[in-house]
């Protein structure tokens, strides 16, 4: 009987290595798309920083604005 459970231990090693090794690839591989969604977030946050608003942009709005305006007070 010592027989058996010295097998069914031998039996369970190389299972239980098998679910560890897979668990750790699969933690590593999450890990992996963790840290490269982070990256890419703060690439993303560094180039809108450096952009800054457009000018010309905010300058066709007031325009816009400016002659919506002045229709409604039929003053043009």
């Amino acid at each position: 009987m010592n027989n058996l459970s010295s097998k069914g231990e031998t039996m369970a090693k190389p299972k239980n290595k098998k679910m560890a090794a897979a668990l750790a690839a699969v933690n590593a591989y999450l890990q992996q798309e963790a840290e490269a969604a982070y990256l890419e977030q703060q690439a993303a946050a560094a180039n809108a920083a450096q952009a800054g608003p457009n000018l010309w942009a905010i300058s066709g709005r007031q325009e816009m604005m400016t002659m919506r305006r002045m229709m409604q007070l039929r003053a043009f």
